[in-house]
Formats: C-alpha cells, sequence, structure tokens
C-alpha cells in the first residue's frame, strides 16, 4: 500500500524534490516529520490528488479534490464558469452561482489572482492560461503570508485545473455545469474543433471569445505554436446554422492539416481552396484571415481571404490595419488565383493584434446604427487601458458588444486578441 505520508511516496508519484531543492526562504533546512506541517501537508494533498484521479469518472473530481486537500486540513469548494463567462457555477451541481462581475470568486476569476474573502480563500483554476472556474480553500490553511505555503498550493490548484481540463474529453460532467441551456448541433461541431479559448507563452498571449455561445455556425478561430512561429486563423463561412458550421469544419481542418504539415499561410489558404471545392458543389466559401508570426522579431505575414482586416493598436492608438495579401474568400481562390506574396508587417513590443468578424462591427444598437471599426477600435482602446488580462479584456469588450444591441445578435461574431509582449504573460500569471 502507498504510504501517502512519506518523503519517497511522494517521490514515487512525482512531487518528491527534496526540500532543499525547493528554492523557497525557511523551508530548505529540514523535511518535516507530520503532515501537521502546512507546506508539507499541501505537498502530500497534491499526490493524494495524483493517487486519487487516475481511475475515477468526471463527475467524482470535486470528491477527490476535497479528500486530498482535508489532509492539508481545509474544506473545499469548486466552481466552474458558465459558457456565458458571467457566472460561476457549483461543481458538483446545487447551490446559487455566483456573479463574475460581483463576488470575491468573482474577482480571482477575473484577475487569475487569489481572492480572500473572510476565511475563505478563492484561487483562479487555470489550465496553463485557460480560465476554468475557482477553488475556495480555508483561508487559515492556504496562508499565502508563508513563501512554502504558497509554493504548495499554488501546485494543488494548478493540479486541479489540470485534471479539469484533461477529464473534460472523458464525459460530459462539466459540461451539464457550465451549460444554461441546450447548443445547437452547429455550435457542437465548432466548439470541438476549437483549441483553448486562451493560450500564452514566453512573449505573446492569445485569447478569443465567440457569440452567441450556444448557436454559433460559421465563424470559428484557430492558432498553433512550433519553434519559430505563431500560427493563427479567424474564419467566417457563409450560410447559417449547420450548413455555415460544416463549411468552417471543412476549412479549419484543412488549414491545420497544411500547417502541421509544415506550410506557410498561402499554402495553407490553397488547401482550404481545394478542400472546400472538393466537398461541396455550391461554391460555399468562408472569409478569412490566416497569419504567422515570428516568435523571435514579431514579423507578421498573412492573408486576408476576403475578411474585414485586423487592426493593429499601440499604446492609445491604432496603427495600422491588416489589409495587404488580398485574395478571394476560401473555396473561391480557383477562380481567380490568389497572392503570390503574403502580406507583411511587424509587431513591436506591447502591440496588440484584434481581428475580429463582421458580426462584431455590423450589429446593430437600438436606433439601429452598427457598431462599426471606429466604435470597435474606442472599445478595444479603452479596455487596454485597464491593463488585465487578455482574457478578461475580451470578456469586457464581448459583454459591452452585447449590451448595446438590440435583441440577441444576429449574426456570429467572434474577436480574437494576441498581445505581443512577456508583461502579457506575467498578467495571466496567479
Amino acid at each position: 500500500m502507498l504510504n501517502l505520508g512519506s518523503p519517497s511516496s511522494v517521490s514515487t508519484l512525482g512531487f518528491g524534490r527534496q526540500s532543499e531543492d525547493l528554492n523557497v526562504p525557511g523551508y530548505g533546512r529540514h523535511m518535516p516529520d507530520s503532515v501537521g506541517d502546512s507546506a508539507w501537508g499541501w505537498r502530500t494533498a497534491t499526490a493524494e490528488l495524483v493517487a486519487r484521479t487516475r481511475f475515477i469518472t468526471p463527475s467524482r473530481l470535486p470528491e477527490a479534490v476535497a479528500a486530498a486537500a482535508a489532509t492539508a486540513g481545509s474544506a473545499t469548494t469548486l466552481y466552474l464558469v458558465d459558457h456565458e463567462q458571467r457566472r460561476l457555477r457549483p461543481f458538483p451541481p446545487g447551490g446559487d452561482p455566483l456573479h463574475v462581475d460581483a463576488s470575491p470568486a468573482g474577482t480571482a476569476f477575473r484577475t487569475t489572482t487569489p481572492e480572500r474573502d473572510g476565511a475563505r480563500l478563492w484561487n483562479p483554476l487555470l489550465d496553463g492560461s485557460e480560465r476554468l472556474g475557482v477553488l475556495g480553500l480555508d483561508s487559515a490553511a492556504a496562508d499565502r503570508s508563508d513563501p512554502a505555503v504558497r509554493v504548495e498550493v499554488d501546485r494543488f490548484v494548478a493540479l486541479v485545473g489540470h485534471l479539469i481540463a484533461v477529464m473534460s474529453a472523458y464525459g460530459d460532467a462539466f459540461e451539464h455545469v457550465r451549460r444554461t441551456r441546450p447548443m445547437s448541433a452547429a455550435a457542437e461541431l465548432v466548439w470541438q474543433m476549437l483549441p483553448p479559448l486562451t493560450y500564452g507563452a514566453d512573449s505573446f498571449v492569445i485569447s478569443a471569445i465567440l457569440q452567441p455561445v450556444y448557436a454559433v455556425g460559421g465563424d470559428g478561430f484557430d492558432y498553433g505554436v512550433s519553434e519559430s512561429t505563431l500560427y493563427l486563423g479567424i474564419y467566417d463561412s457563409t450560410g447559417h446554422h449547420l450548413r455555415a458550421g460544416l463549411t468552417t469544419a471543412v476549412t479549419l481542418s484543412a488549414v491545420r492539416a497544411a500547417r502541421r504539415a509544415g506550410s506557410g499561410v498561402l499554402e495553407q489558404a490553397t488547401a482550404a481552396d481545394a478542400a472546400l471545392a472538393e466537398e461541396f458543389d455550391d461554391s460555399r466559401f468562408t472569409t478569412a484571415v490566416l497569419a504567422g508570426v515570428d516568435l523571435a522579431s514579431g514579423a507578421v505575414h498573412y492573408v486576408n481571404a476576403g475578411h474585414p482586416p485586423p487592426l493593429v493598436l499601440r499604446g492609445d492608438r491604432l496603427v495600422a490595419t491588416l489589409d495587404g495579401g488580398r485574395r478571394l474568400p476560401l473555396g473561391l481562390g480557383g477562380i481567380a488565383g490568389g497572392p503570390t506574396t503574403p502580406g507583411k508587417l511587424r509587431l513591436e513590443a506591447g502591440d496588440r493584434l484584434l481581428a475580429y468578424s463582421d458580426g462584431v462591427v455590423d450589429a446593430l444598437d437600438r436606433d439601429g446604427e452598427p457598431f462599426g471599426v471606429d466604435g470597435l477600435t474606442a472599445l478595444a482602446l479603452r479596455h487596454a487601458a485597464d491593463d488585465l488580462p487578455a482574457p478578461e479584456t475580451l470578456r469586457r469588450m464581448n459583454h459591452d458588444v452585447l449590451s448595446r444591441q438590440d435583441g440577441p445578435s444576429a449574426d456570429d461574431a467572434t474577436l480574437l486578441l494576441v498581445e505581443w509582449s512577456g508583461e502579457a504573460v506575467r498578467r495571466l500569471a496567479p
């Protein structure tokens, strides 16, 4: 039987670096003799959580988290954010949701920073950079004033976030909590193809948001990082509902396959042309921007296939738009061919690249006036001044766009933001 109270057993589970290896003041002098030591208790809790979650169903994760945290002397409360990103919903279900914009737990989610609320410490649950919800712990047991305890609590919380992301592929328990209404077949198809909404590494953060959550059909986005390049794409397919979703699925798959074969943006666009022409005989198409950003220099190469040109924001102003590299929408490239050279520009440190679909700028307010590119630019600059993490900037922008509309969205609306700076990555860290 595995003895989770001994240093050797924790090491077996992969969480057992010797205490002198921890670069934490006051924690390298001796190995604690008992779980009563707070830092060692949380290290043991992490190992306990690993052991308890190897062979369980997703619905039993809260039970495993609670049992593991109990070894460190803490109770737990687990909440997942709904797809609208407005409320945090309890998991397992039961009890009232918490407002993202009006609760201490919501503050932890919005800022990706632990927030104390009396005897409760709310911790943001992340899978890497992707915000998933919050985990409530007893603030006395999870004392962040102790550097050694802080390190171990952060590891425990990070593991919970990772487990949620991994286990979501094995069942629907998390989706039952996160959804507030049924999802259309088209939306189910599109969401299953998309990467996580947020990713950050080294010198950039990329984040996206789509509406309407439960009925999106033709919009989509994608990204992928190689050793030297960040590739990204934003898509808007003709039509509505499942017809549009199928078109987006074919487009995204063709571009992704070409990218994974080592092709650049021009070849990716050509691959999408061929796939759409082969699969459909009704001249359906997808507008898109496909771009590659050199990770070392910030140089951008891109193709604009009939899509609204993305914006480059620097400080408090708009400095460029991606209106080069023009060609027909994907699927129609065989009619007149595409550009032989991509559009080019260079991002500077601190720049923000904002791509969007026409559903954002064409949305009408109560007076029948469209939001427009000027409205979007002003909104993006206003929220950028708040210096919040990229996914929170997009969440607030999205809710502002929705609040000015006259009724439900008439079209899909997508925002895709790239923040080109190491500081943007640091803002995501708990």
